[in-house]
């Protein structure tokens, strides 16, 4: 906008100087009066006839002029000299700013005892719906009419209520037939409104206008920081997820122990439990057999380097004579394999394997010397899960245990005078190594006490109660000599039978053999001076409570051993030596 520049016609200026009579006339008429009204003398400047204004000459006395023609009096004398002026009267107000020596009236205007021009603004036009819009602004293109005389306002006095003022108060339009385009501006006077429009079609910022306003370029701009911002946090938050769940950008390595074995124990104790299954593992074997509507899995380990493998006779007896025996090697390799012998009243067989090089024997140990408490590791394959390895103590020595019988004629009892231990022995580990500290064979895992069927060997689907029994290897290393030299092995006899359906304390003899008298002549017993219903209490000084404790403490040892018995006979106790001697197993 232009502003302070005319837009029509030049204004006239009220610029001479009045009579000291009138102008003293106007200033008393005039004292209450806004100060836009009162009219000041011009004493810089000579006043100089308009051309483009008939009715402004340079006539000193202008009778169109209302500050002249307001009162008539004699004409004032005027020179072409500010220093020929007349001197103005004390009494006519003195003007508010010095003289300027230049007489350059403010914004090109009037002098300084008269009011700037107001200065207008244009007033947003609404524009009928489907008009053309011009500019693209919603303001016609028409040029604005020339500046209209402002209207004479009445003073107010004191006593005289203001009329009310407000910030969109409307002003009369000087074209009455034409719309308001200009508002006037007073640069001293209250703000008024933005120039924009509202609600109009083809209006700055309106929806449909082809204008953008203030308003509209800064919806804008908040849309556009509001998207920005909505996708920043969303990759941010994606980015900080990813960093949470992955902690970072970048692949994770975590640290890690350098090796410091391998699979042959390097890196641990011979005697620790790691070091001793490393040791040991490479001869475990497991065993699946098949036969006769039958078949189960067990364990074994290498006795030599001619493939000989010692195993418990249940765990081949579903072969019988026609099955077949599947070897697998810790490492993965399998054979077939034929049993060399068997004995079900120590529950021990032997199987060879053929064709099979490398094989490593497992040292075998002494289990005389083992003493309750000592650690040891049993290795099996419970429930065909080869390579199982356990660990716990020795519970007890000599515990007589029994199992099998399950034929009727009791010649598939087992009677084992065992290893306790609580090193785990589920159905599988049967035939398995029970190993000391040095990693030598002390036992064979062959029975367990199980919860729900009471003991047996693997008798009971239950699993480990920590109640398992060996064989001890003393006795397993005599029987499997006997069965790899002679096919079959020996048991150590007294010669008598025993009364199993006596309830007193200690093994009685009976009265009567199956097949005979209950003592057998010219037998170990016999030449001991055993006679029929002596009670046998103690054997080499341990006490003995019925006749399967008998059984186990004689089997213990080999035929040919000497032991002493104690007898009670008639109420007296008595000692005899007997020498034993041998049956064959068959």
């Amino acid at each position: 906008m232009d502003e302070g520049k005319p837009a029509g016609p030049k204004a006239k200026w009220w610029s001479r100087p009045a009579s000291a009579r009138s102008a003293s006339a106007d200033a008393s008429a005039n004292a209450d009066s806004n100060v836009g009204t009162v009219a000041a003398a011009d004493a810089d400047a000579p006043r100089e006839a308009d051309p483009a204004d008939p009715a402004d000459p340079a006539d000193p006395a202008d009778p169109a002029d209302p500050a002249v023609a307001a009162e008539p009096g004699p004409p004032v004398a005027r020179s072409a000299e500010p220093s020929q002026r007349i001197p103005e009267p004390a009494d006519q107000p003195q003007p508010r700013h010095a003289p300027d020596p230049y007489s350059t009236p403010p914004y090109g205007g009037p002098g300084p005892w008269a009011l700037a021009p107001p200065v207008q603004r244009p007033v947003p036009v609404p524009t009928p719906r489907g008009a053309p819009v011009a500019n693209g602004a919603g303001v016609p293109t028409q040029p604005p009419p020339p500046y209209a005389e402002q209207p004479q306002q009445e003073p107010h006095t004191p006593d005289q209520p203001q009329p009310p003022r407000h910030l969109h108060q409307p002003q009369p339009s000087p074209h009455p037939n034409q719309p308001p385009q200009w508002l006037q501006y007073d640069p001293w006077g209250a703000p008024q409104e933005a120039l924009t429009h509202h609600g109009g079609p083809g209006a700055p910022g309106a929806s449909g206008g082809s204008g953008r306003g203030k308003g509209g370029r800064r919806g804008t701009l908040l849309v556009g920081a509001l998207l920005i911002a909505l996708t920043a946090g969303g990759v941010g938050g994606g980015i900080g997820a990813y960093i949470e769940r992955n902690g970072g950008l970048t692949t994770v390595e975590l640290p890690q122990a350098a090796k410091a074995g391998d699979a042959e124990g390097k890196g641990r104790a011979p005697d620790s439990v790691a070091g001793i299954a490393a040791s040991a593992l490479p001869s475990v074997v497991t065993l699946h057999v098949s036969g006769a509507g039958e078949q189960g899995t067990g364990t074994g380990f290498v006795l030599d380097g001619q493939g000989h493998i010692l195993t418990n006779n249940h765990v081949v007896e579903p072969a019988g004579t026609g099955g077949t025996i599947t070897i697998t090697f810790s490492g993965g390799e399998t054979a077939k394999a034929k049993v060399v012998g068997k004995d079900s009243g120590y529950d021990l067989a032997v199987v060879k394997v053929t064709g099979v090089a490398g094989l490593k024997p497992l040292p075998l140990g002494n289990s005389d010397n083992v003493q309750v408490g000592d650690p040891v590791v049993a290795i099996g394959a419970p429930f065909d899960l080869q390579n199982t390895v356990t660990s716990g103590i020795i519970s007890a020595k000599e515990r007589p245990i029994t199992a099998g019988g399950e034929k009727g004629d009791g010649s598939d009892v087992s009677y084992v005078n065992a290893l306790q231990t609580d090193a785990p022995i589920n159905p599988g580990n049967s035939g398995g190594p029970l190993l000391d500290s040095e990693a030598h064979v002390i036992g064979v895992n062959s029975a367990i006490r199980a919860a729900d069927t009471g003991s047996g060997l693997e008798g009971g689907q239950g699993g480990s109660i920590g109640l398992g029994f060996a064989i001890p290897i003393n006795q397993g290393k005599r029987v499997a000599e006997e069965l790899i030299n002679k096919g079959r092995a020996t048991h150590p006899v007294i010669g008598v039978t025993l009364d199993m359906q006596y309830t007193g304390d200690g093994a009685r003899v009976g009265t009567k053999g199956s097949d005979g008298p209950a003592v057998t002549p010219d037998g170990p017993g016999a030449k001991g001076g055993i006679r029929p219903r002596d009670v046998i209490t103690e054997v080499d000084g341990q006490r003995v409570h019925n006749g399967q404790e008998l059984i186990v403490k004689i089997r213990a040892h080999r035929p040919g051993d000497r032991l002493e018995l104690t007898v009670t006979r008639g109420g007296r106790k008595q000692a005899i030596t007997v020498t034993l001697g041998s049956a064959d197993g068959t």
